[in-house]
């Protein structure tokens, strides 16, 4: 350590050291810090004046540890978690420089935390780079997502207030799974009590949430993604049935789980069943596959097929 480091920077740092192994003692903090033992004793001290709950304890397995406690202790980034967090909320698609928005005030106040240098650094980046719009993304209700995602840690059932893309408004108690991000979207994968089946549902959609007494258990062997993923190509208005010239194994490494499901039709050759709200959607993911198919099943889909492949061959 250098050598005009200030108590207060040393203090930081024992904290940071604390926080990265709790239960360190005394004699090893002082070797992180390259000091006496006496003086990591001091550091922790001068925590605790400053109200950084620390927690000691005595014994074979004693040490120091960060309590709970009622102030937010410092954050602590290196150079390349601070920009690699700035970049990630770029990734986003976020306005990091609107404070208005609850994105982008946090961030600053990051920024603000941070040493003159390093700041200087992840400002720069912060004006520079232009994130483009994302037009699929659909971001939800911080409160309503951090509300269901307490209640799936908890396993507590919840009350949803929802509306459909269509307009319709329903209420249902379901007992809440998980919540995935999907290509910008977030849904909530649960068990519906009102259609006693799983259902998966947008979470910016969700009006409203309350946390119920009820508890539940999980599905042990529970993938949250595929369950999704499945569910999305289930229980829309307009059916699907292609022929793909591909073993069904091949077939579902290129193939959206979205479309619906794989099913073995015969030597190299797949059926896929699912369906769909937006037939032209289906067609241009279709469009996109490697190998020949032919659509059997789904009259909207096979008219949607017949225009865009009519579209492509007119642009040749």
């Amino acid at each position: 350590m250098a050598a005009d480091a200030s108590p207060t920077a040393r203090a930081l740092l024992a904290l940071e050291a604390i926080q990265a192994r709790p239960g360190i003692t005394a004699d090893e903090l002082a070797g992180r810090l390259g000091v006496s033992e006496r003086a990591a004793r001091r550091y922790v001290a001068v925590l605790r004046e400053a109200g950084i709950p620390v927690e000691s304890s005595r014994g074979r397995y004693g040490g120091y540890r960060a309590g709970r406690g009622v102030r937010l202790p410092p954050l602590m980034f290196t150079p390349a978690e601070a920009l690699g967090l700035v970049m990630a909320v770029l990734d986003g698609h976020h306005d990091v420089s609107d404070t208005a928005d609850p994105v982008g005030s946090a961030l600053g106040k990051i920024v603000r935390a941070l040493p003159a240098t390093l700041a200087a650094q992840v400002e720069a980046v912060r004006v520079s780079a232009a994130p483009a719009p994302d037009r699929a993304a659909a971001r939800p209700d911080p409160a309503t997502t951090s509300t269901l995602v307490a209640a799936c840690a908890d396993r507590r059932r919840v009350s949803v207030e929802y509306r459909s893309e269509a307009g319709s408004e329903w209420s249902v108690e379901a007992d809440p799974w998980a919540v995935v991000v999907r290509h910008g979207r977030w849904y909530l994968v649960c068990w519906s009590h009102r259609a006693e089946a799983v259902r998966t549902y947008r979470v910016d959609r969700v009006r409203s949430v309350a946390v119920l007494a009820e508890t539940f258990e999980r599905p042990v062997d529970l993938d949250p993604v595929a369950v999704l993923e499945a569910q999305l190509a289930v229980g829309w208005e307009y059916a699907t049935e292609v022929l793909v010239d591909d073993d069904a194994a091949a077939a579902g490494r290129y193939l959206p789980r979205a479309l619906g499901a794989l099913e073995h039709a015969g030597p190299g050759r797949a059926r896929l069943v699912g369906t769909t709200s937006n037939p032209y959607w289906y067609a241009e993911q279709l469009a996109a596959i490697p190998v020949p198919f032919h659509v059997v099943g789904g009259p909207e889909l096979r008219q949607t097929v017949r225009r865009l492949g009519e579209r492509l061959l007119a642009a040749t």
